[in-house]
């Protein structure tokens, strides 16, 4: 029997591993590792395969790792944690003669086709036409933007830093949000308003429009206080909801995104409730004359736990992953 293969999802703060048998697409033995815990990847992936007993004669020797970072060049360093590495090493450290690092969200986009029905949540009906690019997005510790392709031969990932533009504000409020992450960041791109962090921010910044010193320090806690009543924390929600619709029809326009757009990472699942009252869906048509380009794309919410990990097996043997 040949050896499974390891895969691996790696964000600013978990690294999600699992084995993946050869010929397969059904990740095993998944076990989400806190990344603060570890020097590096090398130490996480090797505490990993200790656990689930894949040592020795049973040790992979091909894995595909993806991570939330740029990833093009031998030298690999986390964006939003600690971790740096050259592939070479990594590679030797383990053992491995097939080794393939990936962008996270080349890994969520290449998951999407594997995900399935019952884990895509409808957002806005619309016509996905067939043979045409996805537009994969999501908020979590940070911002990913990727795209996959149906090519003749096998899916087609299109690999991008979107969430590192700038951020174009709509109206005098966003505006003001803006001047003030501004005076605190330098740049705003719309990472900085679409992600954990980004919460956390533009919820003290309404604070301080209304001069309420901020008590909520997480976004976690910023959404509990919104499903309680809290009416800041609920302005925050509805803000970054409207921001997110924003920006997915922005970037809809740019890649040409006919086949649908997939919102993904940790922190829309957890807003379903949000969307059907927010202004998601019409920030993303409000394009002016592009409004009917727009509208006849369809939206889903992706609810499958382990999507990277889905587009990490994908990957591994993928000719178009290299």
């Amino acid at each position: 029997m040949s050896r499974p293969a390891l895969i691996g999802d790696i964000g600013g703060t978990n690294a999600r591993f699992a084995l993946v048998t050869p010929g397969q697409a059904v990740p095993q033995d998944i076990l989400n590792l806190p990344c603060a815990d570890y020097p590096g990847v090398v130490e996480a992936a090797q505490d990993y395969l200790n656990r689930v007993g894949a040592t020795g004669s049973s040790a992979p020797v091909e894995a595909c790792l993806a991570f939330a970072c740029p990833v093009h060049a031998e030298q690999v360093k986390m964006t939003n944690n600690h971790w740096q590495f050259l592939k070479s090493e990594v590679q030797q450290a383990l053992g491995l003669s097939l080794f393939k690092v990936i962008n996270d969200f080349t890994a969520q986009a290449l998951g999407i086709p594997h995900v399935p029905a019952q884990n895509l949540v409808e957002v806005k009906p619309g016509n996905a036409q067939a043979h045409t690019l996805r537009l994969v997005i999501g908020p979590g510790t940070g911002l990913g933007v990727a795209g996959v392709f149906p090519g003749q031969r096998a899916w087609i990932p299109l690999p991008t830093e979107g969430g590192h533009v700038t951020f174009a504000p709509t109206d005098e409020l966003e505006r003001k949000l803006s001047a003030e992450l501004e005076a605190r960041y330098t740049r705003v791109s719309v990472e900085r308003m679409l992600c954990g962090q980004g919460i956390v921010d533009i919820h003290a910044a309404l604070c301080a429009f209304e001069s309420v010193a901020p008590k909520l320090e997480t976004a976690a806690a910023i959404t509990q206080a919104a499903q309680e009543g809290d009416a800041l924390a609920r302005q925050t929600l509805q803000r970054f909801l409207k921001i997110l619709g924003d920006v997915c029809g922005d970037t809809t326009l740019t890649m040409g995104a006919r086949g649908g757009v997939y919102l993904c990472g940790g922190i829309v699942p957890r807003l379903l409730d949000w969307l059907p009252e927010s202004a998601l869906c019409s920030a993303f048509t409000n394009k002016g004359r592009m409004y009917a380009y727009n509208a006849d794309i369809p939206i889903w919410v992706v609810t499958h736990p382990w999507t990277g990990l889905l587009g990490a097996a994908e990957a591994l043997h993928n000719e178009e992953v290299f």
